[in-house]
């Protein structure tokens, strides 16, 4: 059996889900970044299906990129420009073929945080 990828954004300013906030999954390899996804959070803050499924699932280095900007102006929430926080990169290995790997983000206008979930 092989593994998948979530995610799930939680606006910690606000106490809710992240909801519509674009995140584009890359692959880094070779130097490059090849894109293989790009969804919108629904409302509960996740996607409706896994980011990387298990169809496309491999071991390797990876980028999500969270369009934290553009989520902050749609709820009212960026403040003066420059936007302190616009786009968020995680970038994160997996080694585990047949893992569940799950990456949420923690957002508020000023700071973020992440771990490797359940």
């Amino acid at each position: 059996m092989s593994g998948f990828l979530t995610t799930h954004v939680l606006d910690t300013a606000r106490g809710l889900p992240a909801q519509g906030l674009q995140i584009t999954l890359y692959r880094l390899q070779d130097g490059a970044r090849v894109e293989l996804a790009r969804m919108t959070t629904n409302e509960d803050g996740r996607t409706d299906s896994p980011i990387l499924p298990q169809a496309g699932f491999a071991t390797g280095r990876y980028e999500l990129v969270f369009a934290a900007g553009d989520y902050l102006r749609a709820t009212g929430q960026a403040g003066a420009a420059p936007l302190f926080l616009d786009e968020v990169p995680i970038r994160f290995g997996i080694s585990d073929a047949a893992s569940h790997y799950h990456v949420p983000l923690l957002l508020s206008p000023y700071g973020f945080s992440t771990y490797r979930g359940s």
